[in-house]
């Protein structure tokens, strides 16, 4: 029986440092893909990325607001499946050329544990400053991307600035279930420029 035992552990050393170096291999090579896609090459639409309905398409039950994010699910109220690539949520467009203080939508639902890239844009001719600061907390942020420029951080934004029309694309993965305020700045209470976002298991 030791004289078995001695074989096994002589057999597990022999092809530990093989296992090792392929795991380092593979991993590297992993890391080069990654920075290589790095998630922005695809903006041209995100060929295949299923595309998060906004509140109005999906099903939410009445009186939803009062309950906690947790308690609502994903699968009931419509939301795609949680998958590996980023799905696209529907753009949030602040202002329009006739109207300065039009919001396109003013709540999102999303789901836990799944990447998203979001396209927040401006298209008045106002400065708006837009804040989601428990959002922002809440999430594990990737990068933002303005004009194919990259901002990568270690913590959230503080909040996204407008001084043009334009873009900026938050790409992100949620993390936990809860309801987060979103606002524009100085806009929010009188123009009602302001909304939820909500994420569910």
């Amino acid at each position: 029986m030791k004289r078995i035992w001695l074989l096994l552990m002589a057999a597990i050393l022999a092809f530990a440092p093989i296992m090792v170096v392929a795991a380092q291999d593979s991993g590297a090579a992993g890391e080069a893909a990654a920075d290589k896609d790095d998630d922005d090459d695809d903006d041209d639409g995100a060929t295949g990325a299923a595309m998060v309905p906004t509140a109005e398409e999906l099903t939410i039950p009445k009186g939803s607001e009062l309950m906690p994010a947790s308690a609502l699910n994903g699968d009931q109220i419509g939301l795609p499946p949680v998958s590996l690539s980023s799905q696209i949520v529907t753009p949030l467009v602040l202002g329009a050329p006739d109207r300065e203080f039009a919001v396109s939508h003013t709540d999102i639902y999303l789901r836990a544990n799944q990447a998203y890239r979001w396209d927040i844009a401006s298209e008045g001719g106002l400065e708006y400053k837009f804040h989601a600061p428990g959002f922002f907390r809440n999430v594990w942020m990737n990068q933002i991307v303005i004009s194919d420029l990259e901002v990568h951080m270690a913590g959230p934004p503080a909040w996204l600035e407008f001084d043009a029309t334009g873009v900026i694309t938050v790409q992100f993965q949620t993390t936990r279930p809860g309801r987060y305020d979103w606002y524009v700045e100085g806009l929010d209470e009188e123009q009602d420029m302001k909304g939820t976002i909500t994420i569910v298991p």
